[in-house]
């Protein structure tokens, strides 16, 4: 089967790579931005809009309050870059909120952080896929007619990218997300010169149409529920700004200093293009509605179900550059395209995240195993999975899917920077140098400023969004967190039960004989080697076992024994319902119940053939056995191997492979860099 498979594989993902060339897919800064920061950058696509959306339930008048909210948002994307750029330092081991959390609050706030953030991974996946979806078909009806099928997709192509490497698929991305940071700015600019310079009129597709207002004339309360419902839609733009900080072994030397530079350049990126596209989509007057098709008027007339509502950024590009033309395409194609590689911050977090919760024993241990391209392959897979089933469940609508978005960010958010506080209380306590101590003094400041920030927005989000999807994420996450506890609990048991005990045990003890058991179905070349190996192991009693299913064969069987003077006995068992697996099993527990303390040693002979369709052609009945005798205390089981010319054929094409591993080989991680090998003197 895995020959079957090789081609494919490497043609889809490249050839496996050593370990020792694990420093060779570290990232420059310039490969790192786009790798890491993606998803924030992104998310300019979307966020504006998000704000309008619920901006629109008390009718456009309520658009005047976008500017300030801008302005809240941008406050707290400088308190959170301002607070990871001290944890990327402080923690460079690639842990990030979780290892702060864990280290500082203890292990429950550790796997809360944990759970929030895988949750939140899962959800950057569906809803930038989703958005893309939406933006690209603005340009191409096919694809938002077919929202999920296009959605699905596309997370398995850029799947089918990450399982190449993050270096290799950080070429990739690199592209069009500074096409796209590129297009944003022009745009920006083009918009300003246009309406500061040459007071030209820009108006977007939408000027000319009303909103229908659900809630008109709000004011006190119910005023301040919906501006902070608004703010916290458009703290959208901030996810992905931990995965920085989960990804600093990713990053070149020196690893922290790169990590905080990508971190800022983030940040002042992202602001500027979240304000900009909210300013301009002031200025050309554009409308959104959370339910267009009833609530955007044409005329006095709804719009209707046919109305399709392009997201804020196509808007405003229509506004600035026109409808249709070179530079509108180009945005909206960059756009769509880096709205598909943001998920590629999830792409890179989860897996890295996943392994080192499952060398901490709360995910199982297969997510701590690099694959080929020396990248987390089983926590990319489990990733895709996850989010393909979101898209397909909400319809690849990232409006409801957005609604459960974001709360856990700031949950981990929340918990990370009160961590961090108590790192530098706990690190001022015992430093005397005057220098570090205003250093750390400083530090704390920013932390406690970025954990008060961020749990009161954490509080806004769950009042504001709770009903309208937030139960879900937390849902999710407390199933997490549930799964994470009992996967630990299960580790920690099997390591107990496993331990070695200083004093002697029945483990250590010594059985009193040693019982012997060839199964034999037919007398052939794979039943002598078995007998031989039998004979070689001198055991107290050796004995063959046959089952009786089918008398003639069985009388032929004892009449060839009988010829060739085998000199070991032959038992034969009885079955009369033709059962083999269930007549051994029951004899070889008699045998331990009426020694218990001797050792059945049960040997299966089998023989291997080279291709999988011939495995189908043959009875799995040592299979069977051999998954049986296993829970059976006192009994040792042994395969005694046949290569058929099949198998041996198959071993040699493989051994010509420059690069082949065996069949059954495993691959830890994550790899240390090792020394290369020395070239052997000539």
């Amino acid at each position: 089967m895995s020959k079957l498979t090789d081609v494919p594989k490497r043609i889809l993902i490249g050839r496996a790579l050593r370990s020792d060339r694990l420093g060779e897919t570290l990232l420059p800064k310039r490969i790192a931005l786009p790798v890491f920061a993606s998803d924030p950058l992104s998310s300019v696509a979307y966020a504006p809009g998000e704000v309008l959306l619920v901006l629109s339930l008390a009718g456009v008048s309520a658009y005047h309050f976008s500017p300030w909210i801008a302005a809240a948002v941008v406050v707290l994307m400088f308190t959170v870059v301002a607070s990871y750029r001290q944890n990327v330092h402080a923690y460079p081991s690639g842990g990030g909120d979780y290892e702060v959390a864990n280290t500082n609050l203890g292990p429950k706030a550790g796997l809360t952080v944990a759970s929030a953030l895988l949750v939140d991974y899962v959800l950057t996946v569906a809803v930038s896929i989703s958005s893309g979806v939406e933006n690209l078909g603005s340009a191409i009806p096919f694809v938002v007619e077919h929202k999920v099928f296009s959605a699905i997709v596309i997370i398995v192509l850029l799947t089918l990218m990450n399982l190449r490497g993050v270096k290799e698929s950080g070429k990739l991305f690199a592209i069009p997300t500074y096409v796209f940071v590129t297009g944003v700015f022009v745009m920006i600019a083009w918009g300003a010169f246009k309406g500061i310079v040459l007071d030209e009129s820009m108006r977007a597709p939408t000027a000319g149409y009303e909103i229908k207002a659900e809630h008109e004339g709000l004011a006190g309360f119910a005023l301040l529920f919906l501006l902070l419902r608004a703010f916290s839609s458009g703290c959208a733009a901030l996810t992905g700004v931990e995965a920085i900080s989960n990804g600093v072994p990713a990053f070149r030397k020196p690893k922290s200093r790169n990590a905080g530079t990508t971190l800022a350049m983030m940040g002042a990126l992202a602001v500027t293009m979240f304000c900009g596209i909210i300013g301009l989509a002031m200025a050309t007057d554009v409308k959104m509605a959370e339910n267009p098709a009833k609530d955007l008027l044409a005329g006095g007339t709804p719009v209707g179900s046919d109305y399709v509502q392009h997201p804020v950024i196509s808007q405003v590009a229509a506004a600035v550059f026109g409808d249709g033309t070179f530079f509108f395409v180009l945005l909206a194609a960059a756009t769509a395209l880096v709205l598909f590689l943001a998920a590629n911050t999830a792409y890179n977090g989860f897996p890295l995240l996943g392994s080192i919760l499952a060398q901490d024993r709360y995910l199982p241990r297969q997510l701590h195993t690099r694959g080929d391209r020396l990248a987390f392959s089983n926590g990319i897979v489990l990733l895709a999975g996850a989010a393909i089933l979101l898209v397909w469940v909400y319809g690849a609508d990232s409006t409801k899917l957005i609604q459960l978005y974001i709360v856990g960010v700031f949950v981990s958010f929340t918990l990370s920077q009160t961590g961090m506080v108590r790192h530098w209380n706990r690190h001022l306590r015992t430093e005397t140098n005057k220098a570090k101590r205003r250093h750390m003094i400083r530090s704390r400041a920013i932390n406690t400023f970025g954990a008060f920030f961020t749990g009161l927005v954490l509080v806004v989000v769950l009042a504001t969004k709770f009903t309208h999807g937030a139960w879900v994420a937390l849902l999710g996450m407390v199933i997490f967190y549930g799964t994470m506890s009992a996967i630990r609990r299960h580790y920690d048991r099997v390591a107990e039960e496993i331990a070695a005990p200083d004093e002697p045990t029945d483990d250590t003890a010594r059985p009193s004989r040693v019982h012997s058991i060839v199964l034999v179905s037919k007398l052939h070349r794979p039943t002598l080697r078995a007998l031989a190996y039998a004979k070689l192991m001198r055991s107290d009693k050796l004995e063959a076992l046959s089952i009786n299913v089918d008398p003639a064969e069985t009388k032929a069987l004892k009449a060839e024994w009988e010829r060739r003077g085998i000199n070991v006995p032959l038992k034969i068992l009885d079955s009369p319902y033709r059962e083999v697996t269930r007549p051994v099993i029951d004899y070889v527990k008699s045998i331990r119940r009426d020694s218990p303390r001797d050792a059945v040693s049960v040997i299966i002979p089998e023989y291997v053939v080279g291709h999988w369709y011939e495995q189908l052609l043959h009875n799995q009945s040592a299979l069977r056995l051999k998954g049986r005798l296993l829970f059976t205390p006192g009994v040792m089981v042994t395969s005694v191997p046949y290569q058929l010319q099949s198998s041996e054929a198959a071993k040699k094409r493989a051994r010509k492979r420059q690069e082949w591993n065996a069949p059954g080989s495993v691959r830890r991680g994550p790899v240390d860099q090792r020394p290369k090998q020395p070239a052997a003197k000539s």
